[in-house]
């Protein structure tokens, strides 16, 4: 009951004039950088830290909230339109959101994209305000050894998944995780697998290696079928919006991406990447149409998306309760918090009440109003699919451009950017999944960080991985998952030489 009266206490401050308007503008920022790919949420957020020092802390802050849900659902946007995602997270909406798109189904999977952010979103807020104290004891209890294995679920489920090839999959995941390496090694201060350029000593970007393949591959992809196998794009087919079908295989991914997205969300090292893949996985696995996935199940859409949105709440509340960020985004949003002199963590909920629930309040207002911006605009973005392809891809390439610059002004970052494309392009002109490369960036230093403080603790003992039971679960389970390919493959060949 305190919690309920906590969050109405919450509305009373979150539904005040001047606190709708910064929600408003928060939510339309977000959704506006989102589609561009490259530039996310959390730089939008860094950019306005100075131009909102002398303004209402809790305003400011519901803002910033705005941004963060605009930013993950703006994402989708490009990410099904021209399979250029704007956020990372957005990169498992792009493997099937993409195929609908061309198939001119595009409407659709904006609609259930929209609508499976708002049920996520909403759902994963009452989970923020209702369950964040057994959340925040079972990820206290979380030990280094458990998010290892967590990591190497992770990378299993989406080396297996992705392509027809598991092999492929582990050797996209393989590159990904070596680009991890790159950069000063946390714990010696050596530089690793810099080659003496300084612009490496801080490691490759996420963004530019994401934009790359994905963007700037995909427009290099284009380019080389334009006259020998041209690809068409059908811009509208039949309803923008979901048919009584769709409803009907969205609804329970959604529920699930929910399910993955919130508490993967909440534990520390979690993030909105793992939850995505892990959803977009148990998808094609439960869809009773697997002919459809790779080729545009929108199953493949409604979940990441939920589990994306979901995800967002779920990182507010490590940073809420404890003050510690699981994003890059929730690490500028603490950055907020102390720019006011406010500490995240239990003392908050007690010496600023009004705060606390009224940005918890204001992500239910936040949300609703993403749906309702969003869905009439449905009709606008799917007309993007009419611009000719020669101006729609350069422009990809402008905009990925500008992203990668915007992030850090470079030419080593430009380069590596047509680098990473040139490289998606040869990925995908050989069937090579392009998804666990970006993968095996974002997660291999943490896997490495958690494996090295996990050896530190039992003294370079490498059996408390499955001394530990949650570990040892986790990675027996990676280990199953990594050889039922292999043996499903050679049971299917044995019974082809058979017959």
């Amino acid at each position: 009951m305190d919690t309920f009266a906590s969050l109405m206490h919450g509305f009373s401050v979150a539904l005040e004039p001047s606190k709708l308007l910064f929600a408003l503008v928060g939510v339309f920022l977000g959704t506006a950088v989102g589609v561009l790919p490259g530039i996310g949420p959390a730089l939008t957020v860094a950019l306005l830290l100075p131009v909102t020092f002398k303004l209402d802390p809790a305003g400011s802050m519901i803002m910033f909230a705005g941004i963060y849900y605009g930013g993950m659902y703006g994402g989708s946007t490009t990410a099904i339109l021209i399979n250029a995602p704007g956020e990372s997270a957005s990169l498992a909406t792009a493997l099937e959101g993409s195929k609908m798109a061309k198939a001119g189904r595009g409407g659709p999977a904006l609609a259930t994209a929209a609508i499976g952010s708002f049920v996520a979103g909403t759902i994963a807020t009452l989970g923020l305000a209702f369950l964040a104290p057994w959340l925040v004891d079972i990820a206290v209890k979380f030990g280094p050894w458990d998010y290892f294995g967590l990591m190497i679920l992770a990378f299993v489920t989406v080396s297996a998944t992705f392509g027809d090839s598991p092999l492929r999959g582990l050797t996209s995941l393989a590159i990904g995780v070596t680009l991890g390496l790159v950069g000063i090694d946390k714990l010696t201060g050596q530089a690793r697998l810099t080659f003496g350029v300084p612009e490496l000593l801080d490691g490759v970007e996420v963004t530019t290696l994401a934009v790359g393949l994905f963007a700037v591959g995909e427009a290099l992809y284009v380019a080389s079928k334009r006259f020998r196998d041209p690809e068409e794009i059908v811009p509208i087919k039949g309803s923008l919006w979901m048919t009584k079908e769709d409803w009907k295989r969205s609804w329970a991914p959604w529920l699930r991406g929910t399910a993955f997205g919130f508490p993967i969300g909440a534990l520390p090292a979690g993030g909105a990447e793992v939850p995505t893949f892990l959803s977009y996985s148990t998808e094609r696995k439960l869809c009773k149409y697997p002919g459809e996935f790779g080729n545009g199940a929108i199953e493949g859409v409604a979940g990441p998306e939920a589990a994306n949105n979901a995800s967002a709440a779920g990182t507010l509340v490590p940073l809420l309760t404890l003050g510690l960020p699981t994003s890059a985004t929730a690490a500028i949003m603490l950055a907020g918090f102390q720019q006011y002199g406010l500490n995240p963590g239990p003392l908050l909920f007690a010496e600023r009440p009004d705060l606390v629930w009224g940005l918890i309040a204001s992500l239910f207002i936040a949300n609703a109003m993403l749906v309702i911006i969003n869905l009439p605009l449905i009709g606008l973005w799917v007309r993007l699919l009419a611009i000719p392809q020669p101006w729609l891809y350069a422009g990809i390439l402008v905009f990925a451009a500008m992203g990668t610059l915007a992030v850090k002004a470079s030419v080593v970052e430009l380069s590596m950017l047509f680098v990473f494309g040139f490289l998606g392009f040869l990925m995908r002109r050989y069937d090579y999944p392009v998804a666990p490369m970006v993968v095996g960036l974002i997660l291999g230093p943490m896997a490495e960080a958690q494996l090295r403080r996990a050896l530190q603790i039992s003294l370079g003992d490498p059996m408390i991985l499955l001394e530990n039971p949650g570990s040892a679960i986790l990675l027996g389970l990676a280990f199953i998952g990594l050889i039922a390919p292999f043996v499903m493959s050679g049971l299917n060949r044995f019974k082809a030489s058979e017959d």
